[in-house]
């Protein structure tokens, strides 16, 4: 399952619970995983309504939580995900979220990561929002989500800092640092918060992908304008252009390979190109080095996307590079199936990456981000939390699903 969040009233936490809840999460189901929290009873509420946003019925989530002005820094957060009975994946997805939430409200306002109080972001009812999406994507079982370019409205607002201009300035620091596209908003006003941001940002490819539709869930914002304040959610499978064929329950893709030469440009920039290239709805991007004309050393970039993609990575790769042009070739790519499992080891619940053939389990790949974290935790080399982990899928998850060496 994919899904593509179609935005053309922006995003906000609650708006994105409300797609998934419309797409089909129950309420019960999302209530049963903010308790897993272990907020204080009676502290917070989560009601559903639907409602009319112009001629649209779509469903509204009020998220209520009573704290008075409690503010929270990170390692506050981290607290609260690293004891909460959720897996392991809703967990670090949650944190990553927050992480960039505080990377950017640290910028916008001179301070470090560990100094900044996250204020409103930092509020119970942000929690529920980012803790609320991910946990609601997984229960819908979407692999991979996508987005629109996010529309951007102007104005002012208030904030705990004070008056302050729109885009809020850390809505801006978050969708830049993974080179979002953007759009003019459809009239003022603020349509994009920073939690929504964030969560686009850190779980999200900005572009729209061929796919074949099931369902649509469609939030509300509680914001009424002349025109419809929703966003839409809509689920899928995957697709390409001339339909996929399917291989032992994978799928054979019509991709391109994008490769230029370049001898003058400066190395520390790679790093940046490949991030917009990324955001641009690559799927790899990688150097190799090579010799050109005149003894000259140079390095070939070169960028797997799908067909569709094509024209916006050659332009992406025109204005972030030296070169003066880029070659273009169609491939077939072959994508196994794949499914994110937990496993448990003595450093704690790591995600693990299985790839599926036929029905039948071939393949297992902890997660890197989730062992350096608990290896940092433990004192430890992040080869040995990896390789308790990937002992574990290869024990447990082969009774469970006959898991056998690639």
């Amino acid at each position: 399952m994919i899904a593509y969040l179609d935005m053309p009233s922006g995003i906000s936490g609650d708006i994105f619970l409300g797609c998934l809840v419309d797409a089909g999460w129950p309420l019960e189901k999302l209530r049963a995983t903010i308790e897993r929290l272990g907020l204080p009873p009676g502290s917070w509420s989560v009601k559903q309504e639907r409602v009319m946003r112009g001629p649209l019925a779509a469903t509204l989530l009020k998220v209520e939580a009573a704290e008075g002005d409690q503010h929270r820094h990170l390692h506050h957060i981290a607290a609260i995900l690293d004891q909460a009975d959720l897996p392991q994946a809703v967990k670090s997805r949650s944190l990553a979220v927050f992480q960039r939430l505080a990377e950017a409200e640290a910028a916008v306002h001179g301070s470090s990561v560990e100094e900044v109080h996250f204020h409103e972001v930092g509020a119970m009812d942000a929690i529920i929002d980012v803790v609320g999406v991910c946990a609601g994507l997984e229960a819908l079982g979407i692999g991979e989500l996508y987005a629109s370019a996010a529309p951007l409205g102007e104005g002012w607002t208030n904030s705990a800092h004070g008056r302050i201009p729109l885009p809020a300035p850390a809505t801006l620091a978050i969708l830049s640092g993974v080179g979002a596209p953007t759009r003019p908003a459809p009239g003022p006003g603020e349509l994009v918060t920073p939690t929504g941001a964030a969560l686009i940002a850190e779980l999200a490819t900005f572009r729209q992908p061929p796919m074949r539709l099931q369902r649509i869930g469609l939030g509300a914002g509680r914001k009424e304008f002349v025109w419809p304040n929703v966003a839409r959610l809509w689920l899928g499978q995957a697709d390409s252009m001339s339909g996929p064929e399917i291989f032992g329950g994978g799928q054979i893709e019509a991709m391109v390979l994008l490769e230029t030469n370049i001898d003058d440009m400066n190395p520390e920039l790679y790093a940046g190109v490949s991030r917009a290239l990324f955001a641009a709805g690559a799927r790899d991007v990688w150097l190799a080095s090579i010799q050109m004309k005149k003894d000259r050393p140079a390095v070939q970039l070169s960028v797997l996307a799908p067909a569709t993609d094509e024209v916006a990575l050659v332009t992406t790769l025109l204005h972030e590079t030296t070169t003066l042009g880029v070659r273009v070739q169609p491939v077939t790519r072959y994508a196994a199936a794949r499914t994110l499992e937990t496993v448990a080891t003595q450093f704690g619940k790591v995600a693990v990456k299985v790839k599926w053939i036929d029905g039948e389990a071939v393949g297992a790949k902890p997660e890197h981000e989730e062992c350096a974290r608990l290896a940092q935790a433990h004192g430890v080399p992040v080869r040995v939390v990896y390789e308790a982990a990937a002992a574990a899928a290869y024990t447990t998850l082969l009774a469970a699903v006959s898991l056998k060496s690639p």
